[in-house]
């Protein structure tokens, strides 16, 4: 082994082109062992890559949850609104009733079939005939003409079944939007729509 080594130092002395090769050969192992490091670095990385976008895959997840659990809470809270307010609704018509001696008068929902399809009625009472709608809001003059003509179909709804008009037709509405209030007074005055907003409703109440 010392021979081997001593007879290759010799020819490092003697041949220039020998020291060359060997120069070389020691410059190319160089870069071999970077390039493998450079790829093991490589590799770490893609693998930090993959983790970030399963990371990222997981909190998309979790936001479209958390997007489904929001919306079905706002949905559950507009339907407990929506509730509370045709109860509140219902109440206040039983109380006006009173006025002409219709104490015994019961505010109810109501469904009725039409051409084989169920139309539910928020505020209903058949003696006297009384139809109502309840909403939390109307927000622009083109809600406020479908609210409008969504009651009175249900008044020709029940005008059919019942062979006549009837007594009271009242539109119930918790919060108007600014401007909108006057439309719905001029709506309701034409078809003889009986208009309660919420802030009459919240002051009956109070009393």
């Amino acid at each position: 082994m010392r021979e081997a080594k001593k007879e290759f130092i010799e020819l490092l002395e003697r041949d220039e082109e020998f020291r060359y090769t060997v120069a070389g050969f020691l410059g190319l192992s160089e870069i071999l062992k970077r390039l493998e490091k450079l790829e093991e670095g490589q590799n770490k990385l893609w693998e930090e890559v993959k983790k970030i976008w399963e990371e990222v895959r997981l909190i998309r997840i979790d936001y479209n949850r958390m997007r489904k659990y929001i919306r079905v809470g706002f949905g559950d809270l507009g339907r407990a609104l929506r509730v509370t307010f045709e109860d509140h609704s219902a109440s206040f018509l039983e109380v006006l009733l009173e006025e002409p001696e219709y104490t015994d008068a019961r505010i109810e929902r109501k469904v009725l079939v039409h051409d084989g399809e169920a139309v539910e009625i928020n505020m209903f009472c058949e003696d006297p005939l009384v139809v109502g709608e309840a909403t939390i809001s109307i927000e622009s003059m083109e809600e406020a003409e479908k609210e409008v003509e969504k009651l009175l179909k249900r008044v020709e709804i029940v005008e059919k079944r019942y062979g006549k008009r009837p007594m009271l037709v009242v539109l119930s509405v918790a919060r108007p939007a600014p401007g909108v209030s006057r439309r719905l007074e001029d709506l309701a005055k034409r078809h003889g729509i009986k208009l309660v907003l919420g802030e009459e409703i919240e002051e009956a109440i109070a009393i």
